[in-house]
C-alpha cells in the first residue's frame, strides 16, 4: 500500500532538536511493519498545531500529491502532530475523509478511523487534553523565561543566523540574496542558487526554506537582525 508521511514542528526552536528525525523513525518503523510503501512526505517547519490544515503549506501540497497520485494514507507520529486543537483535528479529519484520505497516527492507528460514538468522545477528550497540556507547558516556559531574564538580564534562546555564520559571512549571504533577488528569481530559485554556491542552513546543511529567504529580503528592507 502506498502512503505519505507528515511531520511538523511547532516552533523555530524545535528545528535544531531531534523532533524531525524522531518523527520519521516512528513513521518508517510503522510503515515497514504494516506493509506501507512511503512514496512522499511533507514537513511543516515552525507551524502551530492549532493552524488550520488548509493554511499549512506542506500539508496542502501533500494533499495535492495524494489526490494526483492515487495515495490514500497519510502517516504521522501522533494525532497532535496532525493537529493539536480539537476543532482543527475534527475539521481536518472530516475534510480529508470527504476526499477519500485517511490520517493514521502511528502510535494509535485507530485514533481517527474508529467512528464509534464512544471512541469519538474519547478522541475529542484526548485532543482537549493535548491542547491543555500544550498551553500549560507554554505558560510554564514563559514564566521560566521571565524569571531567568529577571535574574540574568537575558534569557538565552536559539542563536540567530547572524551568530551562527558570524557577522562578516552573514552579510555576504545577505548581499548574495540581494543580488539573486535583483535578477528576478523566486524564493525557491534563490534558495537553490544559494545551495549551489554552498550557502545552506548551518545546523542542517540543507537549503534555506522559502520563509528564511523571505526574512532575508526583509533584512534588506528594514536593516534589522533576523
Amino acid at each position: 500500500m502506498k502512503a505519505v508521511y507528515y511531520i511538523r514542528t511547532s516552533s523555530a526552536t524545535n528545528l535544531e532538536g531531534d523532533s524531525e528525525e524522531r518523527q520519521k523513525v516512528a513513521i518508517y518503523d510503522y510503515a515497514e511493519k504494516h506493509g506501507y510503501e512511503i512514496v512522499q512526505g511533507a514537513y511543516d517547519e515552525a507551524v502551530k498545531g492549532t493552524d488550520p490544515i488548509p493554511e499549512r503549506e506542506g500539508f496542502s501540497e501533500l494533499i495535492d500529491y495524494c489526490l494526483n497520485n492515487d495515495v490514500k494514507f497519510i502517516l504521522c507520529e501522533n494525532a497532535s502532530r496532525f493537529a493539536r486543537s480539537i476543532v482543527v483535528q475534527e475539521m481536518g479529519y472530516n475534510k480529508l475523509n470527504e476526499v477519500g484520505l485517511v490520517v493514521i497516527p502511528v502510535d494509535a492507528p485507530d485514533y481517527f478511523s474508529n467512528d464509534d460514538p464512544s471512541q469519538r468522545m474519547i478522541r475529542q477528550m484526548l485532543g482537549v487534553v493535548a491542547e491543555f497540556e500544550k498551553s500549560n507547558l507554554v505558560s510554564k516556559l514563559r514564566g521560566a523565561r521571565k524569571r531567568k531574564k529577571k535574574e540574568n538580564g537575558k534569557c538565552e534562546g536559539r542563536k540567530s543566523l547572524k551568530e551562527k555564520f558570524g557577522a562578516q559571512d552573514y552579510w555576504k549571504l545577505i548581499s548574495k540574496v540581494q543580488s539573486l533577488t535583483n535578477k528576478g528569481l523566486s524564493l525557491a530559485e534563490v534558495s537553490k542558487a544559494l545551495a549551489e554556491q554552498g550557502w545552506v542552513q548551518p545546523s542542517k546543511g540543507k537549503p534555506f526554506h522559502r520563509q528564511q529567504i523571505w526574512r532575508f529580503k526583509q533584512e534588506l528592507i528594514k536593516g534589522d537582525t533576523i
